[in-house]
């Protein structure tokens, strides 16, 4: 028996690239997955149906007509042609559940891939914030060594300006006796 990995090779950029944000949830599409799976997407839908109870709407939705339109924008093309029904979007945990409902090996290896997809998409955004905290940090840092350098030169010329309005101080002490010619 092939394992799943001899079965399906997908590469992680076409499933990154089926991977949209909607709705604040990083989500894929009906017919990406049923391409994916390498099955009809009404077969998709229809074993999604016959166990509905397993997708709440946190796993799975059904996108608004002006979503499509969005969604149509973004991608310049329709991938899933002229379907009567509004398509259905499912998250990082609809698409886990997806592989209990769809028990074809194809359907695991698939869904294996997309679930390491997802995992170091969350990973490479955890990176990024961190990232981005360490910057403003240093920005900060930055920030109040700059004012800190701009109190040492205002001092500074301060200080020149002092030095400029004294008057000549009279030298006191032992004077070396003038030579005269």
């Amino acid at each position: 028996m092939k394992t799943n990995k001899e079965l399906i090779k997908i590469s992680d950029d076409l499933v990154m690239n089926k991977i949209y944000y909607i709705r604040n949830h990083k989500v894929m599409l009906d017919t990406d997955l049923a391409e994916l799976y390498k099955v009809e997407t009404k077969q998709l839908k229809r074993q999604v149906k016959r166990n509905i109870e397993r997708f709440p709407e946190d796993f799975m939705f059904e996108l608004t007509q002006q979503e499509v339109g969005n969604l149509r924008s973004q991608i310049g093309t329709s991938s899933w042609g002229g379907s009567r029904y509004l398509p259905i979007v499912f998250t990082e945990q609809g698409i886990a559940m997806l592989s209990s409902v769809l028990n074809s090996q194809p359907a695991i290896a698939v869904n294996i891939q997309i679930i390491r997809v997802f995992t170091k998409i969350r990973q490479m955004l955890l990176d990024n914030t961190e990232l981005r905290l360490a910057i403003e940090e240093i920005r900060k840092k930055t920030d109040n060594n700059s004012k800190n350098i701009e109190v040492v030169f205002k001092y500074l010329d301060e200080l020149l300006e002092k030095r400029e309005d004294q008057k000549p101080r009279k030298s006191i002490g032992y004077k070396l006796p003038v030579k005269k010619q």
